[in-house]
C-alpha cells in the first residue's frame, strides 16, 4: 500500500514536469468552470420563473420540475466531459512529444463529440438517479452508505472512459466495458491517485486561499474576489494534473508506450504484475 502511495506521488511529480512545459493546459479546467458557472446561473434562472426551484424547496418537484433537472444534469455533464475530453486530448499530444495549443485540444474535443454527448448522457442519468435515491433514503444510514458504495464503484469503472472515448472513437458503452477491464487491474493505483489528488486539492486550496485571507482583512469584497481567483487557479492546477496522470497512465496501458517525462518503472507499477497488454476493441 505505501509502495502504491509513493508511485502515485512521483506520478504526480512526473505530471507536474508536463504541465510545465504546456501551461496552457491549466486553460481547460478554467474555461470548464466558467461554462459551468454560466450555465447553472442559466439554468437557475429558468428553474426560477417557472417555479421549480420553489418547488423543490416547498411542495415537492412536479414532472416539469424532473425533465429541467434532467435537461441541467445533463449540460453540465456535457461542460464538463467536453473540457476534460481537450485538457485529455491535449495532454496525449504532449506525452506523444508534441506541441499542443488550446485550439489542438478543443479540435480533438470535437472531433468525438457524439461519443461525448453519449457519454454525457449516460453519465447523468446514473448521477440523477443516485441523486434521486440519496434524496428518498436522507434517513436510512445503511442506504446511504451503499448509495456511496455503488457511486464510487460506478466512478472506478468508468475511471478510463475520457481517454478511451479521445484516443479510440469508441462510442460509450464500449468505452465503459474497456474502462471496466482496466479496472480490475488498475484498481489500486486508482484508488491511491484519488486520495493523493484529493490531499493535493485541499492543501492547493489552502494555500490559494492564504493571499485572500489576508486582502480580506483590509477589504472583505476584495479578498472574496482575489479568493475565486487563487483557488480556483489552484484547483484548476491539479485538475490539469490529474488529467495529464490519467493521460498517461492509459497511454502506457494501451500499448505499452512510455510517454515524456515519465518512466517505465512507475508506470508498469501501477498495474499487477503479469498483466496482458490492454487491447482496445
Amino acid at each position: 500500500m505505501f509502495q502504491t502511495i509513493g508511485r502515485t506521488w512521483e506520478l504526480i511529480k512526473m505530471s507536474w514536469a508536463v504541465l510545465k512545459k504546456d501551461r496552457e493546459l491549466v486553460l481547460f479546467p478554467v474555461m470548464s468552470t466558467v461554462a459551468l458557472v454560466i450555465l447553472a446561473g442559466l439554468m437557475m434562472g429558468v428553474g426560477a420563473s417557472v417555479g421549480t426551484v420553489d418547488r423543490l424547496s416547498d411542495t415537492g418537484a412536479t414532472e416539469v420540475d424532473i425533465a429541467l433537472l434532467a435537461v441541467t444534469y445533463f449540460l453540465l455533464a456535457f461542460v464538463v466531459i467536453y473540457f476534460n475530453s481537450a485538457l485529455i486530448g491535449a495532454a496525449m499530444i504532449r506525452l506523444a512529444g508534441g506541441d499542443p495549443t488550446v485550439r489542438d485540444g478543443l479540435r480533438m474535443a470535437n472531433k468525438r463529440l457524439p461519443q461525448i454527448l453519449g457519454w454525457a448522457l449516460i453519465s447523468a442519468t446514473v448521477g440523477l438517479i443516485l441523486q434521486v435515491l440519496r434524496s428518498q433514503s436522507r434517513d436510512n444510514m445503511l442506504g446511504q452508505i451503499v448509495l456511496s458504495l455503488v457511486g464510487g464503484v460506478w466512478a472506478y469503472l468508468t475511471y478510463f472512459v475520457v481517454p478511451i472515448l479521445v484516443a479510440e472513437g469508441l462510442g460509450p458503452f464500449a468505452a465503459i466495458r474497456s474502462s471496466g477491464s482496466l479496472f480490475k487491474r488498475t484498481w489500486g493505483e486508482q484508488v491511491t491517485s484519488n486520495i493523493g489528488f484529493g490531499i493535493l486539492g485541499f492543501v492547493a486550496a489552502l494555500i490559494g486561499a492564504l493571499p485572500a485571507i489576508l486582502v480580506a482583512t483590509v477589504s472583505l469584497p476584495v479578498g472574496i474576489a482575489v479568493g475565486v481567483a487563487t483557488v480556483g487557479l489552484a484547483l484548476a492546477i491539479v485538475t490539469a494534473l490529474e488529467g495529464i496522470f490519467k493521460a498517461a497512465l492509459y497511454g502506457y496501458v494501451a500499448d505499452g508506450r512510455v510517454p515524456e517525462d515519465f518512466t517505465r518503472d512507475s508506470l508498469a507499477g501501477a498495474y499487477q504484475s503479469g498483466a496482458r497488454p490492454y487491447r482496445p476493441f
